[in-house]
């Protein structure tokens, strides 16, 4: 009688019934398990329902607990399969095609989230040749949770990289699977939970965040259902906006037959407010002829238009061949066959631009091809206005961004998953928080205890990768946010079994979302090849030791050398800039010599602080390890 209460009042509580055996999302058909160690198997049932598991002829039983909660454990299994295993209570679930190999959580923000498919063209053969199916990703979608942690995701599968079904893979992560896999032969499973534009405080638990007061607070507001409400009743009205003049006349812009009349010139590429126009957010037009020769006609083509600012659409003779809405993907549209023809064509791209400088984003490819033909559509095009927006003097964007708010992202997104054991996580995250690099530091550190705790499994290989260079060359020694923030995420590694993985040789000046993806995930792979399957390989780039000061030179010491030091280039090491004590640093003179870097500058006789690559983007840090792993940017006056 006591049992049943119990029973029945966890249901009253959880407000939850289940009539039948239910798993979580991501124990499905096609999952790998982790080899060697002992596996969690959960889902739900009735309260109080057995439930027996059936694995490898051998039976692991449960019972639900009062919430209707249930838990197995199989015992370490080496990597194979494909396994079946069968869960029966009052209902029979069958999971088929289950793998054992080494899983990991891949997380962070748009960088960790980019898919094979946005980089098609550099990877083209890999997607092309893709017939992986023992490496497998299971995808979270972005969900958000401003309440408390949830038990489960709304749904998701499995998939295998063979074929098309590569191309929703994170690039990162499906290079550092690759290459585990190719070491060790056995399966590499990825679970994928990542969110453009988020900081690290979105990943966090509530419990992960008790020594960060503020975000405490902004958590507990975020509870209040009321509070919420308030800020969008606090929303000002939008301003009222004109209509698009390219789309409210008789004849739209983009129609082949509209006669174009007051239409300026304009360059692609180029912002135009870099061309004549003054701060300008709205609606431009462009416009240009095209003359395409036979052999091109009536085929299919692709066309190139680099990166827009911010939406785009591109019409060619009257038809919408492609679009994008928002700033960051490369644009690469497909041409049907049979819209380009012999002679002149009429190209038109209709860019809304809301904020900042509008256009055509520099040093991209912007081409029609078909084949082996190719039209550059560089050079002098034609452009009108044809909305403009309203300054704005309020916040319009009204009540807050959910994913961007403390735990709301681990709570929805990382919670539901803390069961499934795993080998260890990557992360690729920071552009979010270049803002608040000194916070950072302290945030990283709470970030992989948190996750160290919910998974309960040790201390688990935490791998993460540094930002990479972006933004304008700076060619003086200057201030930079983006080398605070490598900064921190270099403090980091004094957290046990940590790794990271330099990148800031891999960034595009003009792009945060830079296309080399697979040397990444080959240096995370390098990384974890070192701290997780204890291979006695260098597994990073050189890490600043300590400095000693010998008259007008100061000598560096780097751990992680490797077999020696080097240069990309066969040049002098780039990058080191020299102060005294009045910290007025100016570019130093250097040398390798000893597996040590000496760096002097004839002007300043008693130097006592060293940069390197210490920019948004350095020009050129080109000292690495022979192994061809890049140096860590430092500094030492700190």
């Amino acid at each position: 009688m006591k049992q049943l209460l119990i029973i029945l009042t966890g249901l009253l509580l959880s407000g939850k019934t289940f009539s039948q055996i239910r798993l979580p999302a991501i124990l499905r058909d096609s999952m790998i398990l982790q080899r060697d160690e002992t596996v969690n198997l959960w889902g739900w049932a009735a309260a109080g329902e057995k439930v027996t598991v059936h694995f490898k002829n051998k039976r692991y039983r449960a019972q639900a607990d009062a919430a209707g909660k249930w838990r197995v454990k199989l015992p370490p299994t080496i990597a194979g399969g494909p396994h079946t295993i069968e869960i029966t209570g009052s209902n029979r679930i069958i999971l088929k095609d289950v793998l054992f190999g080494d899983v990991w959580i891949c997380s962070g923000q748009s960088n960790m989230v980019h898919q094979m498919n946005i980089h098609d063209v550099a990877y083209a053969q890999e997607i092309a040749e893709a017939n992986d199916p023992q490496i497998r990703q299971f995808w979270i979608p972005t969900l958000t949770s401003l309440e408390a942690p949830q038990n489960d995701l709304p749904a998701g599968r499995w998939m295998s990289a063979k074929g098309e079904d590569i191309r929703p893979f994170s690039a990162v992560a499906y290079f550092f699977a690759k290459r585990l896999h190719e070491k060790y032969k056995v399966p590499v499973g990825i679970i994928n939970a990542s969110v453009g534009g988020t900081p690290i405080k979105a990943w966090i638990s509530e419990e992960g965040l008790r020594d960060f007061p503020a975000l405490q607070a902004t958590m507990e507001k975020n509870k209040d259902t009321a509070y919420l409400n308030s800020l969008n009743r606090r929303r000002p009205a939008m301003p009222a906006e004109t209509a698009d003049a390219g789309l409210t006349g008789a004849i739209k812009w983009f129609d082949p037959t509209y006669s174009p009349k007051g239409w300026r010139r304009i360059n692609i590429p180029g912002y135009w407010e870099d061309q004549g126009i003054r701060d300008l957010d709205g609606v431009v037009w462009y416009r240009k002829e095209i003359e395409v020769p036979a052999q091109m006609a009536g085929k299919a083509a692709k066309v190139f238009l680099g990166r827009i600012v911010d939406a785009d659409e591109l019409y060619i003779n009257g038809k919408r061949v492609g679009n994008t809405s928002y700033q960051y993907p490369q644009r690469r549209y497909t041409v049907p066959a049979g819209v380009l023809k012999s002679g002149r064509n009429i190209f038109v791209v209709r860019v809304t631009n809301n904020y900042g400088k509008g256009g055509f984003v520099p040093d991209k490819p912007y081409c029609l091809f078909s084949g082996n033909d190719t039209i550059s559509l560089l050079g002098y095009w034609h452009y009108k206005v044809g909305k403009v927006f309203t300054p704005s003097t309020g916040n319009f964007g009204g009540g807050i961004s959910r994913q961007s708010q403390p735990a709301a992202l681990y709570n929805a997104m990382i919670a539901p998953v803390t069961a499934y054991t795993v080998k260890g996580f990557c992360w690729y995250q920071g552009e979010s928080d270049t803002g608040n690099p000194v916070e950072y530091e302290k945030l990283q550190r709470a970030l992989i205890n948190d996750w160290r705790s919910k998974w309960g499994q040790g201390q688990l290989p935490f791998l993460y990768v540094q930002l990479p260079g972006f933004m304008d060359y700076n060619y003086l020694p200057s201030e930079s946010s983006w080398a605070m923030l490598r900064e921190a995420q270099l403090k980091a590694l004094s957290v046990p079994n940590t790794a990271m993985a330099v990148a800031i040789d891999l960034g595009e000046w003009n792009d945060i979302h830079p296309d080399n993806k697979k040397d990444v995930g080959e240096r995370l792979a390098k990384a974890a090849l070192k701290l997780a399957y204890n291979e006695p390989v260098t597994g990073s780039g050189p890490l600043f030791r300590e400095y000693t000061i010998e008259g007008n030179r100061i000598i560096i010491s780097f751990d992680h050398t490797g077999s020696g030091l080097t240069t990309a280039d066969g040049e002098a090491p780039a990058e080191f800039a020299i102060a005294g004590e009045d910290k007025k640093f100016v570019w130093a003179s250097t040398k390798i010599e000893h597996n040590k870097v000496v760096v002097w500058n004839d002007e300043i006789p008693r130097p006592r602080y060293v940069r390197y690559a210490w920019a948004d983007n350095p020009v050129n840090p080109n000292l690495f390890n022979r192994e061809g792993l890049p140096a860590s940017p430092f500094r030492t006056d700190k």
